[in-house]
């Protein structure tokens, strides 16, 4: 049986900042030269590419098990022949209306029921929802780390 706890924000807020943050992700891959976006590294870190790469496998794949009750493991296959920034764009783009698509299927009472994402991770919805946002921030906060080592300013964080 389904439960309703007690909700902070309304899910049409939370899909709200989650796509003003990766708006902002947009912007900071829109920002690297197209050979720094994918070779610049720093202290052993990924070039950006790649960590683009696993936001890409992580959003749509994992809202989409959500809401379909399906368990896949996770894979970054689909961004393995993307060769260009303006690829990775693109399929930045395609999983955002994505997002919106597969979100307007939750229901509020989705957002407390557990479901073990790519069979590693068994929290609540709303968890991992919420693990979405935090790893593209995290991402995206070593491509600002790159992008000033290059000598370019990152968007202002805050222009979502």
């Amino acid at each position: 049986m389904k439960t309703l706890a007690a909700q902070v924000i309304t899910p049409e807020d939370l899909l709200k900042h989650w796509q003003g943050h990766r708006n902002l992700t947009r912007h900071t891959i829109e920002a690297f030269p197209e050979k720094d976006f994918f070779e610049f590294s720093i202290g052993g870190m990924r070039p950006f590419a790649q960590l683009i790469s696993e936001l890409l496998a992580i959003a749509v794949p994992g809202l989409k098990g959500i809401v379909n009750r399906e368990v896949e493991p996770f894979s970054e296959k689909a961004t393995e022949k993307l060769i260009f920034k303006a690829q990775y764009l693109e399929k930045w783009d395609e999983a955002t209306a994505e997002i919106n698509k597969y979100w307007e299927k939750l229901s509020i009472e989705d957002f407390n029921e557990t479901f073990n994402l790519f069979g590693q991770y068994e929290f609540p919805v709303n968890q991992n929802i919420l693990y979405f946002i935090d790893n593209e921030v995290h991402h995206r906060g070593q491509g600002y780390v790159y992008l000033r080592a290059l000598g370019i300013q990152p968007p202002f964080f805050w222009e979502r």
